[in-house]
């Protein structure tokens, strides 16, 4: 049985910073690609990161881009998500996901329906 568990999260002021890790069981991910996406009340699911799976290549929403930055151990079977200059309109509960596929695209990887598994999310709440 596949799991994906995140951690990490937490309440954090404005300016601060995060690290959010996924940790894989049940089959290893070592050849697909990892991502982070969020969702705050009342609004859909965003892609926040991807990343490829030799760790090459990344992607990253605008809204992240020189804040966040995710990373990955596939010796640990681990994703990260490092989080700086954190503002209040990143709180959301983050979510971690991996893919199938063995192809990645940038619109590939941006959109939900590119991965099969999902971690059950962690709550990341910036106070202003």
């Amino acid at each position: 049985q596949v799991q994906l568990v995140e951690s990490g999260g937490g309440l954090v002021q404005a300016g601060g910073s995060l690290r959010l890790s996924c940790a894989a069981s049940g089959r290893t991910f070592s050849r697909n690609a990892m991502g982070w996406f969020r969702q705050a009340p009342g609004k859909e699911r965003e892609f926040v990161a991807a990343i490829i799976w030799s760790g090459t290549t990344t992607d990253y929403a605008d809204s992240v881009k020189g804040r966040f930055t995710i990373s990955r151990d596939n010796a640990k079977n681990t994703v990260y998500l490092q989080m700086n200059s954190l503002k209040p309109e990143d709180t959301a509960v983050y979510y971690c996901a991996a893919s199938n596929s063995r192809y990645y695209s940038t619109p590939m990887c941006s959109s939900p329906t590119y991965y099969n598994y999902w971690g059950q999310g962690t709550q990341v709440t910036v106070s202003s």
